[in-house]
């Protein structure tokens, strides 16, 4: 049984950062492209980050390019959002998704399987 188990979200001041971990079972990881994605109330969920199968290519939404990292690391199949200088508009449900490796950016393409998300909200 394949498993995405998003941790890390909480409760912050802007300004302030957060790591978000994903981390998966039943499934080898170094076979997927992965990618960040965030939904807030009353919007659209949207792609935030992703990255591909070797960690060698990452590509980011404009809204938070140069604030946010994705990274990863396949022998503990786990990927991580770093987010610093957060601002309230980056208050949103968090959801790490597997999906398929292309060689050029967003270099995640579909999503075969989704983690169930953490909250993230930001504060004045």
């Amino acid at each position: 049984q394949v498993q995405l188990v998003e941790s890390g979200g909480g409760l912050v001041q802007a300004g302030g950062s957060l790591r978000l971990s994903c981390a998966a079972s039943g499934l080898t990881l170094s076979a997927y492209a992965m990618g960040w994605f965030r939904q807030a109330p009353g919007k659209e969920r949207e792609r935030v980050a992703s990255i591909n199968r070797s960690g060698s290519n990452a590509s980011y939404a404009d809204s938070v390019k140069g604030r946010f990292t994705i990274s990863r690391d396949n022998a503990r199949n786990t990927v991580y959002l770093q987010m610093n200088n957060l601002k309230p508009e980056d208050t949103a449900v968090y959801l790490c998704a597997a999906g398929s490796d292309i060689a050029a950016p967003p270099y995640l393409y579909g999503s075969h399987y989704w983690g169930k998300g953490t909250l993230v909200t930001v504060s004045l």
